[in-house]
């Protein structure tokens, strides 16, 4: 094996590990609003409002324009159109984030496509032009990046073709990132879709995390200046078994013990179809499990931050205020439980126990 590789300049590690560090500062995680035209299509289904771009614009000015949003937020993840799409006042919303002192981040992958040769496992696309996006969006403001893959469990799945391929291209697309100035979040999500039980999803999210940090390692990508973004280790959505929140943690902190470096600063978990107070409860329980804990442990959530802003908005105007008090309510309920002081139940969502799962879930 070829040892004669350069680290990266001095001032790029720095430059890349205080952005890393800043995502997950105590108190504050990421707020992912990087959802596809097509993905809010489906969001806006549910209350009969047309995906137009304009109804996007509004809606995700209501995101970004909520007061003390800064206070449990460190970082939010934008789309491309998002990037580019200004508030009432003329500002982007990258603008409008960075004034508000939240690092401004972009979702860089191009979609999963069917992986040949595999039993209806899947491949993210989008490295071919990586290297002159990322240059072209370190320049428009953004300090961190998301590309998201994906594995599935069933009986003869994730196979090792799809966990080698995937991991090499996550792998790639932080050297990309790293080479222009941009953290790269790490996300090999294993679904939650299946009847497998919790022991099952620990080993196959373990080995996918073995793999993935020799596929970083392979690729020379400085873990300092990087944040993994894993799934909760959970029981498959049909299986019979429900385990309970301190079961969860501990099997998902010892999962990360068993395979994320500790030179990782943070692990910045998914919420994966969970309601938003399973996510809190969940991520509460992390934070308290009594295991050594080398990162950082807080939270990159999309759907379990924004249910009930869609359902409290409904896309009328007047709404607005009322959505915004619950985006404040779910960060600051995520804020506690990324600092293990979080009370379940102390801060319910504006429709309680509303399942947010999404069977083979796309952005």
């Amino acid at each position: 094996m070829n040892t004669n590789f350069h680290y990266l300049p001095c001032a790029l590690q720095d430059e890349l590990r205080r952005i890393a560090n800043a995502i997950v500062a105590p108190g504050k995680g990421i707020l992912a609003a990087d959802e596809s035209p097509g993905s809010m299509d489906k969001k806006f289904l549910l209350h009969s409002l047309p995906n137009t771009e304009e109804n996007r614009r509004i809606y995700r000015q209501l995101l970004f324009t909520t007061e003390h949003l800064e206070d449990h937020i460190s970082g939010v993840i934008l789309h491309n159109e998002t990037l580019y799409q200004k508030a009432d006042n003329g500002k982007t919303f990258g603008d409008l984030l960075r004034q508000r002192g939240i690092i401004v981040g972009i979702k860089v992958d191009k979609g999963i496509v069917p992986l040949p040769g595999s039993l209806d496992e899947g491949t993210t696309e989008g490295l071919d032009d990586l290297y002159y996006r990322c240059g072209k969006y370190k320049r428009d403001g953004c300090d961190f990046a998301k590309w998201r893959c994906v594995l599935k469990i069933g009986k003869h799945v994730p196979s090792y073709q799809a966990i080698l391929d995937n991991t090499n291209v996550l792998a790639r697309y932080a050297s990309i990132c790293q080479s222009q100035g941009i953290v790269p979040i790490v996300e090999p999500e294993v679904l939650v879709d299946g009847e497998h039980d919790i022991i099952r999803a620990q080993k196959v999210t373990e080995t996918v995390l073995a793999a993935q940090y020799k596929a970083l390692h392979d690729h020379h990508v400085y873990l300092e200046g990087t944040l993994l973004k894993p799934n909760m280790i959970t029981p498959g959505q049909k299986c019979p078994r429900r385990n309970s929140p301190e079961e969860v943690a501990y099997i998902t902190v010892q999962g990360c013990l068993r395979t994320v470096p500790a030179a990782v600063p943070g692990i910045v978990f998914l919420s994966g179809g969970q309601s938003e107070e399973e996510a809190t409860v969940h991520l509460n329980a992390i934070n308290n499990i009594n295991l050594r804990q080398p990162w950082e442990l807080s939270f990159s959530y999309g759907r379990a931050l924004q249910a009930s802003v869609l359902d409290a908005w409904a896309g009328k105007r007047e709404n607005i205020p009322l959505a915004q008090g619950e985006l404040q309510k779910r960060c600051k309920a995520n804020g506690l439980a990324r600092d293990g002081k979080y009370v379940p139940g102390s801060i319910p969502a504006f429709k309680p126990d509303k399942s947010l799962y999404v069977e083979d879930h796309k952005y």
